[in-house]
This record gives C-alpha cells, sequence and structure tokens, in this order.
C-alpha cells in the first residue's frame, strides 16, 4: 500500500464516485480505478462495490475508509511541520573577517543578524587571510572574507570586491594627492610583516617595478599602525575601507592614491568546496555582501 492508493481510495469513498474523485486529484478516471483495482488485490479485499449511481463501501472498505483518513491526515500534519522547520532558521554560523573590516563592521552586522535570524547563534573569528584559509579547511568557519588569497583547492573563491591601495601619511606630512609607484621606495614605510596578505601584494608589487622598499617598522595591528602614521613615525600602505570609522582621521592622517600603475587589493568570499552552506550560512553570506560591501 502506498500514499497514493490509500488517497484515491478515500476521495472515492469521500464522494462515491471515481469520476469526483479524479477532478478533485487532478488525475484521469481510468488511473484512480487502477490505483484502488491494486490497492484490492494487495489487501486481498473488496473495498467498494460499484453501482449504476456510484459506489458504496464494504464493511472492509468502511474500517480502511476510518483509517486511510487519519494518515493522510497526519502525513499532511507532517508536510506542514516540515515546511515550517524548513522556513525556520536555526543553528549557528562562524565567520571569519579580515580586521580591517571587522573593525569597522561587527557591530552592524551583529545587530543585523539577531534582526533578522532571532534565536540562531553568530560567531565572528578575526584573522588574517592565511590563518582563515586554514579555519575554513578546518571547518572552524562556514565562510571567511579574505583579501589577495592564493587561489586553491577544495576552496571556493568569488571575487566581491577590488579598491586601489593609498599612501597615508600624517596630516602634517608633505604628502601629495598621488604617488607615482616608482617614488613609494622613498618614504620609510610601517606596514604589516609575512605572511600578511598586505605585506605580499605591496612586496610583490614593488619587486615587479624594481623598487627597493624602505621598511622601517614592522606593525600587524591596523589600529595601532593608524597611531603611529599619525604621530608621525613613517607611513602607511593602505586600502580606504582599512580607515573608514577612524574617528581622527580628517585632522589626523593623510591620503595620496598610489598611481602609474595603481595597486588594487582584491576581496574574496572563500567557502568550502567540501562541506555545503546552510541555509543560516547562505542568508548570513547575503547579509555580509549587503553591509561589508561599499
Amino acid at each position: 500500500m502506498d500514499l497514493k492508493q490509500l488517497e484515491c481510495f478515500v476521495r472515492v469513498a469521500e464522494f462515491g464516485s471515481f469520476t469526483k474523485a479524479a477532478a478533485v486529484l487532478n488525475i484521469s478516471q481510468s488511473v484512480v480505478s487502477r490505483q484502488v483495482r491494486q490497492l484490492e488485490v494487495e489487501l486481498q479485499e473488496h473495498l467498494l462495490l460499484r453501482h449504476g449511481r456510484g459506489v458504496l463501501l464494504t464493511a472492509s472498505g468502511q474500517r480502511l475508509f476510518d483509517h486511510g483518513k487519519g494518515i493522510l491526515r497526519q502525513v499532511q500534519v507532517a508536510r506542514e511541520e516540515l515546511r515550517e522547520q524548513r522556513d525556520t532558521l536555526s543553528g549557528k554560523v562562524v565567520i571569519g573577517l579580515p580586521p580591517s573590516i571587522s573593525r569597522c563592521h561587527t557591530v552592524d552586522l551583529v545587530s543585523a543578524f539577531r534582526e533578522r535570524f532571532p534565536g540562531c547563534a553568530l560567531g565572528i573569528k578575526e584573522g588574517l587571510s592565511h590563518s582563515m584559509r586554514e579555519w575554513l579547511l578546518l571547518g572552524r568557519l562556514d565562510f571567511a572574507l579574505l583579501f589577495n588569497p592564493a587561489h586553491s583547492a577544495p576552496l571556493h573563491y568569488e571575487h566581491i570586491h577590488s579598491e586601489p591601495l593609498m599612501l597615508i601619511g600624517a596630516a602634517s606630512s608633505n604628502l601629495p594627492d598621488t604617488v607615482a609607484m616608482q617614488d613609494l621606495g622613498s618614504y620609510p614605510l610601517i606596514i604589516p610583516s609575512e605572511p600578511h596578505s598586505l605585506r605580499r601584494l605591496i612586496e610583490t608589487q614593488a619587486a615587479r617595478h624594481a623598487i627597493i622598499l624602505d621598511v622601517c617598522l614592522e606593525i600587524d595591528s591596523i589600529p595601532s599602525l593608524l597611531d603611529l602614521i599619525d604621530l608621525g613615525m613613517g607611513y602607511g600602505v593602505l586600502f580606504q575601507s582599512a580607515l573608514v570609522g577612524r574617528g581622527n582621521l580628517p585632522e589626523g592622517l593623510k591620503a595620496a592614491q598610489i598611481v602609474d600603475p595603481p595597486i588594487p587589493t582584491h576581496l574574496f568570499i572563500a567557502t568550502s568546496e567540501q562541506r555545503p552552506l546552510s541555509r543560516l550560512a547562505e542568508k548570513t553570506l547575503a547579509m555580509v555582501r549587503e553591509i561589508c560591501m561599499p
């Protein structure tokens, strides 16, 4: 016995007619008749008495009809509960953010997550691209935002944003509006240490153009790096979004775009090819795109 057979039988019994049952079920009358006949053969019972004006239930048919209505109702309830479960998000999602994005957007992300996904849990891990890549491979993150990652399996990368690097100096410096790439070596730089993705990008571009950099300090913390620049201890090479949210930027720092050629930095969303995202993670990812992208 299967549900289709049972449903055909119950509808015929309810309406007393194969024709009406077929219309309600939106299938042909021959299909309804065949389903009911297969049910009778399987149960080895006559369930219906056919006559000129329709059908009547036998004693066995009446008993099956009483059970069948309850069975179909329970199936419908189960379907509705499963549908509600699909529509109601639950669980936990853990995301990885670079320090520059985390510093600017964590409060907005947490506020939006709590509003949109009540009852769900959010974890945010801050780290450098190479660390977050390892966390993704180990299953500690659902997805991460990475700057200039080295593309490799088993991770999937989706490019979402690019912006040029800028030379940052104190407001008291004589920094022009633009700085040519070939002149970058004349500025004492405060930049992150290896294997920071920003350090790799700067050194790769400098080597490509035969420029020797003057690295006077290695500071991995972007806020500390900006504080040192503010005090006139050197210059930094950063992207615009790393400066957003710094209250004293207008009077404390000056920015010059690097040109001839510019140095673009690229932001990617990284996910594991081995573990599909949950519905909660997918919706959280859409929220991150909405909030974090300029």
